[in-house]
């Protein structure tokens, strides 16, 4: 009896947009019928951009033994109408090859280059069992926050701090009127951790949802869980990334740290 194939689905995706919505942000919408069953839902979801180790989409020059390179971005939104979704990237300039393939895919790409995806894998929710909430992100967890905050109830309150490069970086985000959303613009004398520690504690049940590079994402853990004994059950904490390390490398990193917490 043959074996399952427990290798995940491939589906090839064309550029059908790229934006540039601010100095450090470009959207890129990608199409495909192949991806129909997504849904709206899937918004905050996220999914693999699948690369050559040398940074390229053409994996049919991928040999056959070889592991292709994948990093991993958030749907920003979906379009059921088009099937169609939109991914925000981070603009920066990478030197290394080694890394900041996808950042430099989502500069160079035009409307009609394709490219292959797996996922999506499930979004990371926040506990709305809870009497308030924190939200904190950097900016390249801001698509999930921002699908994070939309999923609040109307009558949540608390607080949503989001770093980002520059004032332009803002941008519109579905909030209930209750959640304080505090832009901060990175400086080293206030950092996004500083700004998560300055805001004044409230009363009852809080529930936790922060996304970010790695460090900070230690920091805030020890913020919360060791100033404030958040529970387990109410606190999801996760870093996207490591400064100065590829995604391959930042994985180990979290491979590590999780083990050491149990």
């Amino acid at each position: 009896m043959q074996a399952k194939s427990t290798q995940r689905p491939k589906y090839q995706l064309t550029v059908t947009a790229t934006q540039q919505l601010s100095a450090n942000y470009q959207r890129i919408t990608l199409q495909g019928e192949s991806i129909a069953h997504f849904g709206a839902d899937s918004a905050g979801d996220y999914i693999k951009l699948i690369f050559t180790p040398e940074g390229s989409t053409d994996l049919s020059t991928l040999p056959h033994d070889a592991r292709p390179v994948m990093r991993t971005y958030t749907i920003r939104q979906f379009d059921e109408e088009t099937n169609s979704m939109d991914i925000d990237f981070v603009r920066h300039t990478v030197n290394d090859m080694s890394c900041g393939f996808a950042a430099r895919w989502a500069l160079e790409c035009k409307v009609g280059d394709t490219i292959e995806i797996m996922g999506p894998g499930k979004k990371q929710g926040i506990n709305e069992y809870s009497d308030w909430f924190f939200c904190a992100a950097d900016m390249t967890a801001l698509p999930a926050l921002a699908n994070t905050l939309a999923q609040l109830p109307l009558d949540a309150k608390g607080y949503a701090v989001i770093d980002i490069l520059d004032k332009d970086d803002r941008q519109e985000i579905d909030a209930p009127d209750g959640i304080n959303v505090i832009w901060n613009i990175q400086h080293p004398e206030h950092t996004l951790v500083d700004v998560v520690k300055s805001q004044p504690w409230l009363d009852g049940q809080c529930a936790v949802w922060c996304a970010c590079e790695f460090d900070s994402m230690k920091a805030l853990r020890k913020y919360f869980r060791d100033e404030h004994d958040i529970d387990r059950e109410y606190i999801y904490l996760s870093s996207y990334w490591k400064s100065g390390v590829s995604e391959d490398g930042h994985k180990v990193l979290k491979r590590q740290d999780l083990d050491e917490q149990h």
